[in-house]
């Protein structure tokens, strides 16, 4: 039994479920044999993932996305970095009933992703989403040398609205060991840069965008793609269209910059985690996020999960807080049936409140039908 589910995002890590789904087995079936492998997308709970699975976990200080320091984490095993930009520049960092389109700024991943090569990182999973910030990643860039400049000279203000004021990009301060590190943008968003389908216009609005902001911002990340050819040239304009360049406001675009590989998040951190040898030992599979629907289907921690389940011919079901999906539809992601809490609390306030003891009598439910 390989339990395999991401988290249920604001009740419980993916930890907490794996302990919770294996309580509520053990209940029916105390001897039953489970395995856990907390998995993640790419966004944030993927540094948690990573040591769940036995990377060492590394605290630094860095900024967060106003500028004040936070402590973040990376995860470290041998010579690999998980590195989770939400840990120092996500929605998280900011006070609370605070949101900053314009001005919150990825310097922080840019220290998180210095801090790993310090830590003698030659391969760095950089796993992006949940990100408070529409900066193109120019944040991020500063942090590891570059340097943005006005008209006058001056470095321009933090954030993607600072970007309207940019004159000059200078890449020759980046750090040198970026050049010999396998730098891996590992995402379930494979977005442009800019345009109708461009970060600032499909995720501008959940980090507090008006429109007139969105506005403001798609044209400043244009401009900034525009004045980075100059520095770059023809790569940063073949980056601003290329799939990924959009994730997390725009710090994928400076990861491609930076020589990064954009793969399905939940892809690399199969890989990473040791998935495949765990899912040999398996006979079935659960996986779960907290709500399973629409965009569970396109890259996110449960579609990978039973497809790489599915073609090894192991059965996978799911647990999840509320289901949107028809049977059909799990069917063809390769899930063979779902487990919402909602079936047992159809309150969804007490769901997400008292998510730990309803996942646990989910789990007896499942076990009663799968395993006796």
């Amino acid at each position: 039994m390989l339990i395999a589910a991401d988290k249920f995002k604001g009740s419980l890590t993916a930890v907490q479920v794996a302990r919770r789904v294996t309580a509520g087995l053990r209940r029916v079936v105390p001897d039953v044999e489970v395995e856990a492998l907390p998995v993640a997308d790419g966004g944030d709970g993927t540094v948690d993932a990573a040591v769940a699975a036995g990377f060492e976990r590394r605290e630094v200080r860095v900024a967060g996305p106003l500028g004040h320091e936070v402590t973040a984490a990376f995860a470290l095993r041998g010579d690999t970095a998980v590195v989770e930009m939400a840990e120092a520049s996500g929605l998280q960092r900011l006070p609370v009933g605070v949101l900053a389109p314009l001005t919150a700024s990825t310097y922080g991943s840019g220290e998180l992703l210095r801090a790993a090569l310090d830590a003698g990182a030659r391969t760095v999973v950089f796993g992006v989403g949940g990100s408070a910030t529409t900066d193109g990643g120019a944040g991020m860039l500063s942090a590891l040398g570059a340097r943005f400049l006005d008209a006058e000279g001056e470095p321009v203000a933090p954030g993607g609205g600072g970007l309207a004021a940019l004159a000059r990009a200078d890449l020759s301060g980046l750090d040198p060991r970026l050049a010999s590190v396998e730098l891996v943008l590992a995402s379930d968003v494979d977005n442009p840069l800019t345009g109708p389908q461009g970060a600032p216009a499909v995720y501008g609005p959940q980090k507090g965008a008006s429109p007139d902001d969105v506005a403001a911002l798609d044209a400043a990340l244009a401009h900034y793609a525009k004045v980075l050819e100059e520095a770059a040239g023809d790569r940063a304009a073949r980056y601003a269209v290329a799939p990924g360049a959009g994730a997390a406001g725009g710090i994928g675009y400076g990861a491609l910059l930076l020589g990064a590989r954009f793969r399905p998040g939940i892809e690399v951190m199969l890989e990473v985690l040791g998935f495949a040898p765990a899912l040999e030992r398996a006979t079935l599979v659960i996986t779960g996020e907290g709500s399973l629907d629409e965009q569970t289907l396109h890259g996110k921690a449960p579609a990978g999960v039973a497809a790489a389940a599915r073609a090894a011919g192991k059965e996978v079901v799911a647990v999840c807080g509320r289901l949107t999906l028809a049977p059909e539809a799990l069917a063809r992601a390769g899930i063979s049936r779902a487990y919402p809490l909602t079936e047992t609390e159809p309150d969804v306030s007490r769901c997400i409140a008292q998510a730990g003891p309803i996942l646990e009598s989910v789990a007896e439910r499942l076990a009663h039908d799968h395993l006796r």
